[in-house]
């Protein structure tokens, strides 16, 4: 009589009757409990009733019924509840051991399945093909080379030694152990080999070796490759960063799969080439999670904060919820771009699903208010968070200290220290920074020793960079440079920009020249270092240094790369560069400031002349220009584009509001003194502001 798995649980009875066999009420019963099983392998509850079937149909100690139950109970991951219901059968046959066994090992429990094993040897039943696969890939995830090689010796003892099964088996534990050698030997006695096979140990030189040639060379022997082989491949391409192999045999595919097109994407992502990674995702038929999040991420990575919201905001009109990956990456762009709204609404979507509890959410949510200015909300954040880990703690700290509650952010050190959260280097960063904003100069000197010689940490170059920052605003050049002189580590960009900076704010030209020197040589591309020299220089009223300094750029081909300003307005984030006209409502923008300018003029403002804004033109041209005398001709800054965009939007705004109130002879919106006098910017080009 055929088993009822090979007819299919569902309709067994029925196949029964269309074969034309007569078959008795337990026969019936043994195939309505089966097929109950089957259709109860996703639901735990489901599973509890098809057990209290088995119970009342007697079919306790039928080992066809409680294998099956077994084999349910392993898809759920409830095999202390399968082997309940094992111990209670006086002698199972060899397919519930195996069922066992096998549940065992697929729910990561090796050492149990190779307990069941050695019992069901001690009860006298032969292991057959069905049994050692899973007993050998068991001694595989326990690492024991020892216990692997006596199962080898056990497939031969029982004749399976041409089991293709029980071969590719072996394959895989020898992978497991790293032992590639013994995996090849094993592959090459093989007299059949199927797909399996190849590809496990293909997978071995690209996972475990790293030898993509040896792989390449099996692969191109392979007789059939199949979409799995092919996704190993290229994921190992993908891992080794060469993705000009892995264009190559992903341009060569006719059929893609989804997670090739994810490897893929991730691959262009990880090496900087967003653009080639949105190519693929717009020719994608099929997206998941997993490629929106990379596509977002790929976006943030750099630093397109604007492509990133737009993506997000694609992604929800077409009815896909973001998960806890896609809030932080998103939270990441708000914090980077200042975008407040977004942030919030990312808050709130956050409390509604209940992610809160999740450190790595709740943490990005405390950086996000920080970067953008409310430290009520990230503090109110940070003290719901439960079991809060360093990364958590350095946020709020770095929050206090980049906005100058250098009280607050040490508090919270020794709070951190009481709650006996370990500190890394990340937490010194922001404590030296907190003394840097407060002035503490000596706190500040104690926590950088604190770290060797308390917290066992090694100062890194950023620490270092923190420490010149210190020394330097508080006016100490000639210590700080000292401090330089005495690094045990070569000083990078961040050190020497620290003390330029400083230079600056006191006017030190002979450490500026200094620090220039070094910093033309460690990058000799950025020229916004030569552009605070020269303001340094014409501060000083020293303008042929100014002129070195242009002659100097030209030279070396030295230009000053472009700043960038940008403002969320309605949940939409605007980018503006210096004199940037590329915005679709730039001239609205240039004429509101223009006339903001005029006006300032008129009633007697005039603009700080102390220092001379340098600008360095794409040309290479430098310029010197007064902002006070040249009044709206001065060139126009990325912030101020911003700022004027949001004043049009927001008259607009009111504007509309209005227009609404009086077509039903009632302004409710605002009260109206403020009304008028926002109406009067949008209008006006010529009354007072």
């Amino acid at each position: 009589m055929p088993e009822w798995h090979q007819l299919g649980m569902a309709c067994a009875p029925f196949c029964l009757l269309r074969l034309g066999r007569k078959f008795s009420s337990t026969e019936a019963t043994r195939a309505s409990v089966v097929a109950t099983l089957k259709s109860s392998s996703k639901c735990p509850h489901d599973l509890k009733k098809g057990h209290a079937l088995i119970i009342k149909s007697g079919s306790r100690c039928d080992d066809f019924v409680v294998g099956n139950f077994v084999a349910s109970c392993g898809v759920l991951g409830l095999m202390d509840y399968a082997q309940e219901v094992f111990e209670e059968m006086p002698e199972p046959n060899g397919f519930v051991w195996n069922t066992m066994i096998r549940g065992f090992q697929r729910n990561g429990r090796p050492l149990d399945a190779l307990v069941f094993f050695r019992r069901m040897r001690y009860v006298g039943l032969q292991p057959d093909r069905f049994t050692l696969p899973f007993v050998v890939r068991s001694s595989g995830g326990l690492l024991e080379a020892w216990c692997g090689k006596g199962f080898h010796g056990c497939v031969f003892k029982f004749g399976l030694e041409f089991d293709v099964f029980v071969q590719s088996s072996l394959v895989e534990m020898y992978v497991q152990f790293g032992d590639i050698g013994m995996a090849r030997q094993v592959f090459n006695e093989m007299p059949e080999r199927d797909s399996v096979a190849w590809t496990i140990l293909i997978a071995g030189y690209v996972n475990r070796c790293g030898d993509m040639d040896a792989a390449r060379r099996l692969f191109d022997q392979m007789p059939e490759k199949d979409i799995v082989v092919l996704n190993v491949m290229i994921g190992g391409y993908v891992k080794l960063g060469d993705m000009d192999a892995a264009n190559e045999m992903f341009s060569k595919i006719a059929t893609k799969d989804l997670l090739m097109c994810n490897t893929m994407m991730g691959g262009y992502v990880k090496n900087w080439d967003v653009g080639a990674a949105y190519r693929l995702f717009v020719e994608m038929t099929e997206r998941d999670m997993v490629t929106w999040n990379t596509m977002i991420g790929g976006f943030i990575q750099t630093g397109r904060f604007k492509e990133a919201t737009e993506l997000f905001h694609r992604m929800q009109t077409e009815n896909l919820r973001p998960n806890d990956v896609t809030i932080v990456g998103m939270l990441k762009a708000c914090s980077q771009v200042g975008a407040l709204d977004m942030g919030r609404w990312l808050h709130a979507y956050v409390d509604r699903n209940r992610y809160l509890g999740n450190v790595v959410v709740g943490t990005s949510l405390v950086d996000m208010y920080c970067k953008c200015g409310v430290l009520e909300c990230a503090e109110q954040i940070f003290d719901q968070l439960h079991d809060k880990d360093v990364t958590a703690w350095n946020a709020m700290i770095t929050g206090f200290a980049m906005h100058g509650k250098s009280v607050k952010a040490l508090e919270l050190f020794h709070q951190m220290q009481h709650k006996r959260i370990q500190p890394n280097e990340v937490t010194f960063v922001g404590v030296i920074c907190s003394c840097t904003h407060g002035g503490l100069v000596d706190e500040g000197k104690q926590y950088f020793h604190s770290m060797v010689n308390e917290f066992g940490l090694t100062p890194q170059l950023e620490h270092y960079g923190c420490m010149v920052d210190l020394l330097g605003r508080a006016g100490l050049l000639e210590e700080a440079y000292d401090f330089i002189k005495g690094m045990p580590l070569a000083p990078h960009t961040g050190v020497w920009g620290a003390l330029l900076g400083a230079c600056k704010i006191h006017g030190n030209i002979e450490l500026a020249e200094c620090a220039i020197k070094h910093l033309i040589e460690l990058d000799k591309e950025d020229g916004g270092y030569c552009a605070i020299l020269s303001n340094i220089y014409a501060k000083a009223g020293r303008w042929d240094d100014v002129a070195k300094v242009r002659a100097l750029m030209k030279e070396r081909g030295i230009e000053k790369k472009p700043g960038c300003s940008s403002i969320e307005v309605d949940g939409k984030v605007h980018e503006f560069g210096v004199g940037d006209k590329t915005h679709p409502r730039s001239e609205e923008i240039y004429t509101m400031l223009k006339e903001i300018s005029r006006r300032l003029t008129m009633h007697g403002y005039v603009a700080r002349t102390s220092e001379n804004a340098v600008e360095v033109c794409s040309s290479i041209d430098v310029h010197v220009q007064d902002r006070g005398s040249q009044g709206h001709q001065a060139m126009v800054y990325g912030e101020e584009a911003g700022l004027m965009m949001e004043v049009q939007i927001m008259a607009e705004d009111i504007v509309a509001k209005l227009t609404r109130a009086r077509a039903k002879n009632s302004i409710t919106d605002l009260p109206p003194s403020e009304s008028e006098h926002r109406f009067s910017i949008h209008h006006s080009s010529n009354d007072n502001v």
